[in-house]
This record gives C-alpha cells, sequence and structure tokens, in this order.
C-alpha cells in the first residue's frame, strides 16, 4: 500500500505544483483537502458558498481545514432569492434539469459568479476524485468485479458542470485530479484499495484517504462523502417546491407537460427546473427566429 500510497502523492504534488490557480473551491470534503495541503505553501485563498437559509454541513468542515493549512476562506452565505436565480442561470447554461445535477452545479455557479466579479481567471477544484478513486455511495455495496466495470465506464463519460459554467464567465478550472497520470495511475490500483472498510464501516477512496491521514485531520479524512447539494444546503430546494408549490397545481402542470411535451416530471423541484428549461429554450429559439 505504500507504495501506491507515495506514487499518488507525488503525481498530485507535481499536478498541483504546476497549477496556476492562486484559489480554491473549499468544500471541507477529502478531494478539495487534500489539493489544499499540497498549494498552502503558495499564496492562496479558499471560497465556500453556504446556503443562508438552509441547513448545511460543510461550513464546518471548510473552516478546518483553513486553520489547518492557514488558507484564508471566504464564505458566501446565499439567501433562497439568489440560489433561485443562479438556478435559472445554471439550467440555461447546462440545458438540462436534472434535479440532482441542478442542485449539485448551482453551488458551482454562484462560486464562479463570485469570482468573475472578482476578475478571478482560475479556481482549483477537486474534480475527478469520485470518478476516478471510487468516491461515489452507490458503489460501495457493489461486488468488486462489478465496482471496476462501473469505474471504467463512469471514466468513458465523465464530464463535470463546473467546467461548462466556467467557460460562461471566462474562468479556467483546474483540475490536479483529472491529470492524466493521476488517472492512467488509478487504473493499476486493485479494487480493494478503492472501496475498503475502516472500523466497520465500508468508505470509497479509500487509498486516497489512507495516503493523507498523516497530512489532514481525521475528520477530513474519513468523512463520509458529501455532495455538494448537501455541504452547501441546496439539498432543501426540494423541501421548498415541496412547500410552495400545491398538490392540485403540480397534478395539472405534470399532466399538460407529459401531453404536450411527452416529459414526465416527477417531483414539484423537477417541474419548477423543467419550466426554466422550457423558457430559456423558448427565449433560445424566439431570438434566433427574429434573425
Amino acid at each position: 500500500m505504500e507504495d501506491y500510497s507515495s506514487k499518488i502523492y507525488q503525481i498530485l504534488e507535481k499536478s498541483c505544483d504546476s497549477s496556476k490557480s492562486q484559489l480554491i473551491a473549499l468544500s471541507g470534503g477529502l478531494d478539495s483537502s487534500i489539493l489544499a495541503n499540497f498549494i498552502k505553501k503558495r499564496e492562496t485563498h479558499g471560497i465556500a458558498i453556504i446556503s443562508k437559509d438552509f441547513v448545511s454541513t460543510d461550513l464546518t468542515y471548510c473552516q478546518i481545514i483553513s486553520k489547518e493549512t492557514n488558507i484564508p476562506l471566504t464564505i458566501y452565505n446565499a439567501t433562497t432569492s439568489e440560489i433561485l436565480d443562479a438556478v435559472e442561470k445554471t439550467i440555461k447554461i447546462l440545458k438540462n434539469f436534472n434535479d440532482i445535477e441542478i442542485r449539485n452545479a448551482v453551488v458551482m455557479y454562484l462560486s464562479l459568479e463570485e469570482l468573475y466579479k472578482k476578475n478571478v481567471k482560475t479556481v482549483l477544484t477537486g474534480d475527478g476524485a469520485d470518478e476516478i478513486f471510487a468516491g461515489y455511495n452507490f458503489l460501495l455495496d457493489k461486488p468488486k468485479d462489478e465496482i471496476n466495470d462501473e469505474l471504467k465506464r463512469i471514466k468513458k463519460i465523465m464530464h463535470f458542470s463546473s467546467q461548462e459554467i466556467a467557460k460562461t464567465f471566462g474562468i479556467k478550472i483546474e483540475s490536479p485530479f483529472l491529470d492524466k497520470r493521476i488517472i492512467n495511475f488509478a487504473d493499476t490500483i486493485p479494487i480493494s484499495m478503492m472501496v475498503n472498510n475502516k472500523n466497520e464501516k465500508v468508505f470509497g477512496k479509500w487509498i486516497l484517504r489512507k495516503s493523507f491521514e498523516e497530512y489532514l485531520p481525521k475528520s477530513i479524512v474519513w468523512r463520509e462523502k458529501s455532495p455538494m447539494q448537501d455541504g452547501s444546503g441546496t439539498v432543501n430546494l426540494t423541501e421548498l417546491f415541496n412547500a410552495i408549490i400545491t398538490d392540485e397545481i403540480f397534478s395539472h402542470k405534470k399532466t399538460k407537460i407529459l401531453e404536450e411535451d411527452g416529459i414526465y416530471i416527477r417531483t414539484k423541484e423537477s417541474l419548477h427546473y423543467y419550466e426554466c428549461f422550457r423558457k430559456s429554450s423558448v427565449v433560445k429559439k424566439s431570438n434566433s427566429d427574429r434573425k
């Protein structure tokens, strides 16, 4: 295991050293914390998006890693109104209305929007670690051969909404975990080192956790996988739409959408996202027609 850990450390260190960003999207999760450990030796700042009105889980952890690495942290508390506005803009950029993807992507939109206002040109993110080192929770209960097949499939189709959103702001995303040297080396690591146990609990990214156990606080290293929607609080958008859209309106609109567009709407949240998506599509088509 030491050989694998040593190699991962060496490659990531080189990748981080070659990056230009002096700002990191810091969630307090394992991935961004590992990168923070490498870039703490240069002048760096961190940014985190936390919902002002909803309960979030990232706040404590990103403050822990900020203190541990001495990286100054700016926390932006987004109001519900700002989040909803960002949701609409995120949908327009990504051109989809998948509720899970939008809840996660809107966090990155808010981060990049703030960086754009400050004329920041590059930012470091932990994109890719989950895809390469089996970080997703749905992998944890699968047999080893299925995990291996899933990782191959994921790596073929992986894409990152942060990249698409960043383009609209003219910001470059640097993601050391997507370094080809890391991707290629990860293919040589046994699945038993990707998914394994710690105190009778199964963890993904096990080899990453073990590799950085001596460099980061245990509360960070062995923190369970937490999507951006949980960490920032945007997961609570589901309850918000359940509260503000009545059952009668939901039933009527989803029936109409199914009849007219052939789209089945599962939830009230999805209904709002689809209406945003359709509105942006109609506006785009209308503008094109006028030309």
